[in-house]
């Protein structure tokens, strides 16, 4: 199929960018539960997890 491989490189990078923040963010809202803490550890995760995705899509896809 032509196309198809710009469909799941899109696909792919969505998923690096959307799975980073979600997943660190979960870290951190345990670790938060865990220290009974504002959700400070929470937003740091979330701002990992956004860096981390970034870096992901820049090594993987930012090389012609």
């Amino acid at each position: 199929m032509e196309g198809g491989d710009g469909i799941d490189q899109g696909l792919r990078v969505l998923s690096y960018l959307l799975s980073g923040p979600l997943f660190y963010g979960f870290l951190g809202w345990l670790a938060d539960q865990w220290l009974q803490s504002s959700p400070l550890w929470m937003v740091i995760g979330i701002v990992v997890g956004m860096a981390a995705g970034i870096y992901m899509v820049v090594q993987r896809y930012g090389r012609p």
